[in-house]
């Protein structure tokens, strides 16, 4: 399992931020659809009815963000409270309206503004079509299955998401 941007990377299974456990909030994207998971928002939507995937919300690096999350886990630990975790909002476009869902993050201080940028621009495109929708999330649900070792080092998941990005321009 893996963290690369906005996505996390377990095995074959690609999720738009943290992978969800339990009745947590969670979005999953596969070669079918886009699913919802976790208690109050359990649903799927197939590839050809979404119309546009954004993601909204996301917390971005920056010192003051660090030094918050510092002070929360601070006052999270010595007092016992302030235990809820960042999310951030998955917003499908489609005929019917528009739909949000709820995703934790996977980045405990923020995604860097690369990461978050990358990450975005992936996600609209794999609402283009088909082919890149396939050829992107094949590569990523590979590197998912044969990486080990945790999640990369910035760089390098910035490189992944260029490769990715190329990917679905090929």
């Amino acid at each position: 399992m893996a963290m690369v941007g906005l996505f996390w990377i377990a095995e074959g299974d690609v999720y738009v931020g943290a992978k969800p456990s339990g009745l947590a909030p969670g979005v999953r994207l596969s070669a079918e659809g886009v699913t919802a998971l976790g208690d109050k928002q359990s649903a799927f939507w197939l590839w050809d009815d979404i119309l546009e995937l954004t993601v909204e919300d996301v917390p971005v690096k920056s010192l003051k963000r660090q030094l918050g999350t510092m002070v929360d886990l601070a006052l999270t630990v010595g007092l016992g409270g302030g235990d809820e975790a960042p999310t951030m909002t998955v917003r499908l476009e489609t005929a019917e309206g528009t739909v949000e869902l709820t995703a934790y993050t996977a980045a405990a201080t923020g995604y860097s503004r690369a990461e978050h940028d990358l990450s975005r621009e992936l996600l609209s495109r794999m609402t283009e079509g088909a082919a890149t929708l396939h050829t992107t999330l094949t590569a990523m649900a590979r590197w998912g299955r044969t990486h080990e070792g945790g999640t990369p080092r910035a760089g390098e998941r910035e490189g992944l998401l260029r490769e990715w990005l190329a990917a679905a321009d090929a």
